[in-house]
């Protein structure tokens, strides 16, 4: 004579002898259709409290400066170049992240510069652009 089992063990034998049903492909798509989220306007200091005009943060300032990389950073995103170094390469200041909706954000690498870089060889010779984001410590202004 067998021994009985018990509820649970019942469960697992039948789980495991059961088989689903063919599984067919099916695409979904779910789309929200929501609002944006109401955000309170951002109320700034008076420019007395501050220390500068208004609209004159870093961001404003630095926009469109040329500048120089004075570390060694080694970048791996270029294409048609396996690795650039950048110490000594000229940019273009293009963008400062840390502030995003007029709200102060903690950007680790603010700074997105654009650069150039002349390709010479292979089947695509030219110039290619990228940009990088530094840290404003990595870079000289020209």
């Amino acid at each position: 004579m067998s021994t009985p089992m018990t509820h649970l063990a019942i469960q697992s034998r039948l789980v495991k002898t059961r088989r689903s049903p063919p599984r067919t492909m099916c695409v979904s798509c779910e789309v929200a259709l929501k609002s944006e989220p109401k955000v309170a306007p951002v109320i700034s200091a008076p420019p007395s409290q501050v220390g500068e005009a208004p609209g004159q943060g870093p961001e404003d300032a630095v926009i469109g400066a040329k500048v120089r990389v004075k570390v060694p950073v080694k970048v791996y995103h270029v294409p048609r170049v396996p690795e650039v170094e950048l110490i000594g390469m000229e940019g273009t200041v293009k963008q400062y992240v840390g502030v995003f909706r007029g709200t102060q954000i903690s950007a680790s690498l603010p700074f997105k510069v654009e650069f150039v870089k002349e390709i010479i060889g292979g089947n695509r010779s030219g110039p290619v652009k990228f940009s990088v984001h530094l840290k404003e410590d990595e870079f000289d202004y020209v």
